[in-house]
């Protein structure tokens, strides 16, 4: 069903041990985290890690990945990663995901003005779940009109773009300023991940 092509995935499945009626009280006793999370990736040129980060650690929690691009061809990261989109931008119902994260690298410059996608953005905002975005995904949330009088961060080379959308600049990493986490590029891949996991799970 899902994804990857060229990198396996190892989905985690945990068999119940022991006497059935132990299983049964200890599952009632742990709050069921039943979360969905929608990444949007560039149809080339996304950046490999900004994708496999969040996607594993979102796997290996019980939530629910489904990738979205502006078509469902496979579409190859910068490192050579394959992915094939589950659906495209069109299909997309924000109302189905708890959080948007849009992936970052070369390609995602050609998602900057994409209305499309700028209005799931806004559907997102409107009710105050996480969007998250980074390296240069950044702008894509600032040209949706979500980043105006927020800090936020963005890959060194988009700063001017960031704050042409009247973004508050912050020289961080990660930066979370409510319902939006912003990270600056894929050497922060992994705490990216984690802070919207962290997100997520509130």
């Amino acid at each position: 069903m899902k994804k990857l092509l060229t990198i396996p995935i190892l989905l985690g499945i945990c068999c119940g041990g022991g006497g059935q009626e132990q299983s049964m009280t200890e599952e009632s006793e742990i709050p069921q985290m039943a979360k969905s999370v929608l990444m949007v990736i560039a149809p080339k040129n996304f950046r490999d890690e900004e994708f496999q980060e969040p996607y594993d650690l979102f796997s290996s929690s019980g939530i629910e990945v489904t990738v979205a691009s502006t078509d469902t061809n496979p579409a190859q990261g910068m490192l050579g990663v394959v992915v094939k989109p589950d659906i495209t931008l069109e299909q997309v119902d924000p109302h189905d995901y708890d959080a948007l994260i849009v992936v970052g690298g070369s390609g995602c410059i050609d998602l900057w003005d994409n209305t499309t996608l700028h209005t799931i953005v806004q559907t997102f905002n409107s009710s105050k779940k996480t969007i998250a975005a980074i390296c240069l995904a950044p702008v894509v949330l600032g040209r949706a009109g979500i980043l105006r009088d927020i800090k936020a961060t963005v890959y060194p080379t988009a700063k001017d773009e960031l704050g042409v959308c009247g973004a508050h600049l912050a020289d961080s990493d990660v930066v979370v300023s409510g319902n939006i986490i912003t990270c600056s590029g894929p050497q922060a891949a992994k705490d990216f991940a984690t802070a919207i996991l962290k997100a997520v799970s509130q």
